[in-house]
């Protein structure tokens, strides 16, 4: 007997941040706080028996990986590590009879891909949840996970106010909409050839002017930075980028956290990082080290927030 009900959600799978409203959201944030207390006392809560998640990596991490597998493991359940030596998607076969076979073995797909129209594909055809873990165009865990961290600071989160700094990226994209859905001022600097998609802008923006909040997208750090209450960066070259990291790494030099951008934003500032991070690149040592860096915590949330995504999604 558990004493809080798994949250309901509408959607059957999560594939790209705008597929969860507002209030569904806070309701994961709520269960993900719930779940983490039960974790850090030690109470079981099985949430999950014998329920097994699925979990497909075309690309590799350490933080994805052991954040799903233990995850399903406190529920009561368990995850099933697919590498790509394991299983290479639309590869001899159609994703179509991929995603039906597996929705006879799993209860729920998680995919760390490429291309967003794997995962959308995957969903189409199985019967089962499909969780994008990651894709080149979206990573809504690692949002959900980022204000869900700023959730736990305060609970009233609207009006907050987020600045992104380095590559309008997968992540750059998620934190624009999700923060858009919350009601969380989002700023992103970077230069004007690496803005984030101008399709993710506009739908942010219209999101922000229903919720009362702000988007800025700017090639100006201080501008951006300005009384931010969260600092966030993320690498400047993601995985299968790499020919073009000596290109990125000199355009986006400028664009890091330091203690002095830190000076920029509101006193009580956080700085926030998806990890893994090359230090001395897009953030600075001392920054990462420094109290102001809430960086391992958030690492932490993203087994806690997931665990209570799964479960919703699960719930059906």
């Amino acid at each position: 007997m558990f004493l809080k009900s798994i949250p309901s959600i509408k959607a059957n799978d999560l594939l790209v941040d705008t597929d969860l409203s507002r209030e569904e959201v806070l309701s994961l944030f709520e269960f993900a706080a719930y779940l983490k207390g039960m974790q850090k006392t030690g109470k079981k809560h099985h949430y999950l028996p014998g329920k097994t998640l699925g979990m497909i990596f075309e690309k590799s991490s350490t933080r994805t990986r052991v954040s799903f597998e233990a995850g399903m493991y406190q529920l009561g359940g368990s995850g099933l590590f697919l590498s790509s030596a394991d299983i290479q998607l639309g590869r001899g076969e159609p994703l179509s009879d991929t995603a039906r076979v597996l929705s006879g073995y799993l209860d729920c797909i998680m995919v760390r891909t490429f291309g967003q129209d794997k995962v959308e594909t995957l969903a189409e055809y199985a019967s089962i949840p499909v969780i994008n873990g990651l894709t080149d165009s979206y990573h809504p865990c690692q949002a959900l996970t980022d204000y869900f961290t700023m959730f736990e600071d305060d609970k009233n989160i609207a009006g907050k106010k987020l600045c992104f700094i380095g590559d309008g990226n997968n992540v750059a994209n998620s934190l624009l909409l999700t923060g858009a859905n919350l009601g969380v001022n989002v700023a992103v600097a970077c230069p004007k050839n690496y803005f984030p998609d101008p399709k993710v802008v506009k739908t942010a923006e219209k999101m922000a002017s229903k919720n009362g909040s702000t988007v800025l997208i700017t090639s100006d750090i201080e501008e951006a930075a300005d009384k931010s209450d969260y600092l966030y960066t993320d690498v400047w070259a993601s995985m299968g980028q790499e020919k073009d990291a000596a290109k990125r790494k000199k355009a986006l030099a400028k664009y890091k956290i330091s203690m002095k951008l830190i000076d920029k934003c509101a006193p009580k500032a956080f700085v926030m990082h998806c990890l893994p991070a090359h230090r001395g690149e897009e953030i600075d040592e001392d920054v990462i080290e420094s109290q102001k860096s809430i960086v391992f915590r958030e690492a932490e949330n993203r087994m806690h927030l997931q665990k209570a995504l799964i479960c919703a999604l699960m719930n059906k």
